[in-house]
């Protein structure tokens, strides 16, 4: 293809990988944009999904020369679902790939040991676009951003808010901020309530918020997360939860020898984990905490033995969170 420079020259192929839905979107978009410039997409694109495409389809589709433009575009949508015949296919075809056609493999995941992977990686840095999703403290910050690409602004309330209702899904994200864009009027930014009044819940709680409201003794949230939690089991539940409580006789004994400072290394985990830890363990006594062990050990043979499992556990996590000397 021929093209203005070398920092301008299309790859033959590309990766676009990573489970942010959002982010692969627009690296598609984008693509497809820079295409149209040089040529009618309309005659000069087809489209596959890796669950059903056939390897010889893909392939057979990249060397069609293209018609009144110097470039076709083949997308394969779900690539990590290719069968290993169709991938390996693939992989022939990018030792020697047409040079009319970038061929776009889009996928949520793909190892990097995977032969096709490697296929990809070979040819330049910039053929894997890496699509991972921000870590969920940082999602509120990018529905931020998003906002202002909508042309409206939220306050940080109303952008937590947005991302407890609606979830990590960034596609979704986006959508509801759009909504939200043509319903807000004035130039004041979105708070809160109006996010509320606007915004369905459609997000599952995730279990290790449901842990931290338990390790903060917040028996109010417990019960509401655990009325938002649908595929979550008790039996998981308790697990996670003992498991916490495990950490925290930990952190406690840490407290009492005055080293508060070596909670992440002694619970092997970052930072930015454990930052709460210190906290939730002064929230308990240690005969609290030693008491909530047992009382574990004891609700799990109930469990296990023909009690109702969600009631048992509701009992043992309400008693563990109540604050008194013992449980």
């Amino acid at each position: 293809m021929a093209m203005n420079s070398k920092q301008d020259a299309l790859l033959p192929v590309y990766l676009v990988v990573g489970e942010d839905a959002l982010k692969r979107d627009t690296v598609m978009r984008r693509l497809r944009a820079r295409l149209s410039s040089l040529g009618d997409l309309s005659f000069n694109s087809d489209e596959f999904s890796g669950d059903i495409a056939l390897g010889s389809d893909i392939v057979a589709a990249c060397n069609t020369v293209p018609f009144a433009s110097p470039v076709r575009l083949v997308e394969v949508r779900a690539t990590d679902k290719l069968k290993k015949a169709d991938a390996e296919e693939i992989v022939s075809y990018l030792d020697a790939p047409s040079d009319t056609t970038v061929l776009a493999l889009v996928a949520e995941k793909l190892p990097k040991n995977t032969r096709l992977y490697k296929a990809v990686a070979k040819h330049g840095a910039s053929a894997v676009i890496d699509c991972a999703p921000v870590k969920h403290y940082q999602l509120p910050k990018m529905v931020r951003s998003m906002a202002v690409g909508h042309g409206v602004t939220l306050t940080e309330g109303a952008a937590a808010k947005l991302v407890e209702l609606v979830g990590e899904d960034t596609v979704r994200l986006d959508g509801e901020v759009g909504k939200i864009a043509l319903a807000h009027r004035g130039a004041d930014a979105v708070n809160e309530h109006e996010v509320v009044a606007l915004v369905s819940r459609t997000a599952e709680v995730k279990p290790w918020e449901f842990v931290d409201a338990f390790s903060a003794r917040d028996a109010r949230k417990c019960l509401l997360y655990m009325g938002r939690m649908r595929s979550e089991s008790s039996y998981a539940l308790l697990a996670r939860c003992t498991t916490r409580l495990r950490e925290l006789v930990c952190v406690r004994s840490l407290i009492d020898r005055g080293d508060q400072r070596g909670v992440a290394a002694a619970l092997k985990r970052p930072d930015w984990q454990v930052k709460n830890h210190v906290a939730w363990a002064q929230g308990f006594t240690v005969e609290e905490l030693r008491c909530a062990l047992v009382s574990a050990r004891d609700t799990e043979r109930a469990m296990k033995s023909g009690s109702d499992a969600q009631t048992a556990f509701l009992e043992w996590m309400l008693a563990v969170v109540a604050h008194r000397d013992s449980v």
